[in-house]
């Protein structure tokens, strides 16, 4: 039977509170741990943010959420058991991104059970956000970064040469007249590349753009990404050519990271503005 109403009243609050409750004490190690990794991981430092950008995201919906009737479906309590069996399965095997990212398969369940389909057709984007606070495997990561640094270091070389600057390359490490550059993990793009994708995620989101072009401006992130971070390096190896090593370091080389984000913050909102323009 339809309930027309909200999950905030008695006694939904009552059984809202309970399962709040249950959740806390279940993944608040959790989460703080997941916390310590954004805070010493700078491949990750942007996680603080994506619970606040989809707590928005739902925020931003509230007349719609108080307008849909409420259908608790039982067969939320199924999605909810499976994620928490994730959760015991990855603590057993001690695996973190199983244990962290069934928080969302849980929240499912729990919006499921409480408020039904409509509402989790609603909410299923803001919680499959919160997938970008979850930091990646060290593996996959590693298996995706070493590929990137070798693809950054080639193209980073075919540019440099064309502006004239002698360089030799080896795997990732460009050797030029006065000093050498390793292409490490951290330069490897794939820290611009998660971020972007998050950042391009919440512009698609709040975009009133064609589903369509939603899309195009999700996955435009992974070319801008790219592209910031070639700019990143040519400029590092031009400077290391003219004033050495000490031009590659320090200062800054990490005002180049804040300057790949910026670059590509710019693209992304210029994808966005052409992308508008076409609407």
């Amino acid at each position: 039977m339809m309930q027309q109403g909200s999950v905030f009243r008695s006694p939904n609050l009552l059984l809202l509170l309970v399962v709040l409750g249950g959740g806390i004490a279940l993944y608040h190690s959790i989460v703080i741990s997941m916390a310590q990794d954004w805070l010493k991981n700078d491949n990750y430092s942007h996680g603080f943010l994506i619970p606040l950008i989809s707590g928005y995201m739902v925020w931003s919906m509230k007349d719609e959420l108080r307008r849909l009737a409420l259908q608790p479906v039982n067969w939320g309590i199924l999605v909810l058991v499976a994620g928490l069996g994730q959760l015991y399965i990855a603590k057993v095997g001690s695996e973190y991104f199983l244990q962290r990212s069934s928080i969302i398969l849980v929240l499912l369940g729990i919006v499921l059970f409480l408020a039904g389909t409509a509402t989790a057709r609603k909410v299923i984007v803001p919680l499959m956000y919160l997938l970008f606070m979850v930091p990646l495997p060290a593996i996959i990561w590693n298996k995706i970064a070493f590929p990137m640094q070798l693809f950054a270091s080639a193209v980073t070389e075919v540019v440099i040469r064309a502006i004239g600057i002698p360089v030799l390359r080896e795997g990732n490490v460009l050797y030029l007249a006065q000093t050498t550059l390793e292409v490490v993990d951290a330069c490897s793009g794939l820290r611009s590349l998660t971020t972007m994708f998050a950042l391009s995620a919440a512009f698609s989101w709040f975009s009133v753009l064609s589903t369509t072009k939603k899309w195009i401006l999700f996955l435009a992130a992974a070319p801008i990404a790219i592209l910031a971070n070639i700019v990143r390096l040519t400029g590092t190896a031009g400077l290391a050519s003219l004033y050495g090593e000490k031009a590659a370091q320090g200062f800054l080389h990490d005002f180049s990271g804040l300057f790949v984000f910026v670059v590509g913050l710019l693209l992304l909102m210029l994808t966005s503005k052409v992308l508008h323009g076409r609407e």
